[in-house]
C-alpha cells in the first residue's frame, strides 16, 4: 500500500466514523405531535376560538411539544411551573424565520441560525432578533391544554 492509498482510507475511515454523530446532531430534541397524514387532528378549534392540543400529563411527561398542524401556525408548547404551568409560542425566530429550540437547563429559547436567545414568555434576552416571539392563550380544561390561534 502507498502513502496516497492509506491516506484515502483514512479519510474513508474518518467519514464513516462521523456519520452516526451528525446524524444524532440533526435529529430534533423536541417531540413533535404527528402530521394530520398520520393521526386524526385533537379536534378542530372551537367556537370560542382555543383547539384542543394534548393531555396535560403527557405534555408534563415530554416537558415539550412542537404542533406543526396548529391552527395559528407552529406552535411550541412548554411545560413550567406555576404560575403557568404551560406556555404556548409561535417558535419561528423574528430575525431569520429559523425554528428555535427550548432549553430546559437555561429555561431559554435559542435559535440555532444566529444565537438569539428568548425567554420563555417569548421576550428577547440575547440578540441579533429584536421582537419578541408571538405567544397564545393557553387554558387547561378537564386535564386538557387548550390555545387559542
Amino acid at each position: 500500500m502507498n502513502r496516497r492509498e492509506f491516506i484515502g482510507w483514512v479519510g474513508v475511515g474518518s467519514l464513516a466514523s462521523s456519520l452516526p454523530l451528525a446524524i444524532a446532531a440533526c435529529s430534533p430534541q423536541t417531540t413533535k405531535i404527528p402530521t394530520p397524514e398520520s393521526r386524526k387532528p385533537i379536534a378542530t378549534p372551537r367556537p370560542d376560538g382555543f383547539q384542543p392540543i394534548i393531555q396535560l400529563a403527557d405534555l408534563e411527561n415530554m416537558g415539550q411539544v412542537l404542533v406543526e398542524d396548529f391552527a395559528g401556525g407552529q406552535l411550541l408548547l412548554i411545560s413550567a411551573a406555576a404560575p403557568n404551568p404551560v406556555q404556548a409560542i409561535n417558535p419561528i425566530c423574528t430575525h431569520a424565520g429559523c425554528t428555535v429550540a427550548w432549553q430546559k437547563d437555561s429555561g431559554l429559547l435559542a435559535c440555532p441560525c444566529h444565537g438569539a436567545k428568548f425567554s420563555r414568555q417569548g421576550t428577547v434576552e440575547a440578540g441579533p432578533a429584536d421582537r419578541p416571539l408571538p405567544t397564545y392563550p393557553v387554558k387547561i380544561e378537564a386535564g386538557v391544554v387548550l390555545v387559542k390561534a
